[in-house]
């Protein structure tokens, strides 16, 4: 019995040198790693990027070139980023000033070891004004000068 060359060949469609694909599973390119996971690495590696120094504009032209999305993708991206910040603000808010104030004394600290007295003045003066200390109640106790100037009566 003859055969047709490519028959011949490859030993008949279906036949036994032709690899039967119906019971194979191709595996996925990233096993594991659903399409959500891969934006949100994404936007994780932005919202690190975020401090860089760039304007918002720059980062996220970046972000789209390094990513290879387009630039709408990446702005959609940067507005995940925006809403964490808000979120983290919010959690922060609690102890910022606590945190803050531990900081100015610190620097109150070092900026008189080193005589700078300028600088020490003036955090002295902010850390008045977060206990209440502001401009307005020192004013207050000053003593107040009023000039007047009466006219000349005419002859």
């Amino acid at each position: 019995m003859f055969l047709p060359v490519a028959e011949a060949i490859l030993g008949g469609i279906g036949g036994a040198l032709v690899p039967d694909d119906s019971g194979i599973v191709k595996k996925k390119k990233n096993p594991g790693r659903s399409a959500a996971l891969v934006v949100k690495a994404r936007q994780h590696r932005l919202y690190k990027r975020q401090l860089e120094g760039l304007t918002v504009r720059q980062l996220v032209l970046d972000h789209a070139a390094k990513e290879g999305v387009c630039e709408q993708t990446a702005w959609f991206d940067w507005r995940q980023v925006n809403a964490w910040n808000d979120e983290d603000w919010q959690k922060d808010r609690e102890n910022m000033i606590a945190r803050l104030q531990s900081m100015r004394v610190k620097l109150f600290e070092k900026a008189v070891r080193k005589g700078q007295l300028q600088t020490a003045a003036q955090i002295l003066d902010s850390l008045g004004k977060v206990v209440g200390e502001s401009v307005e109640t020192v004013n207050i106790n000053a003593p107040e000068l009023a000039i007047r100037v009466e006219a000349k009566p005419v002859e």
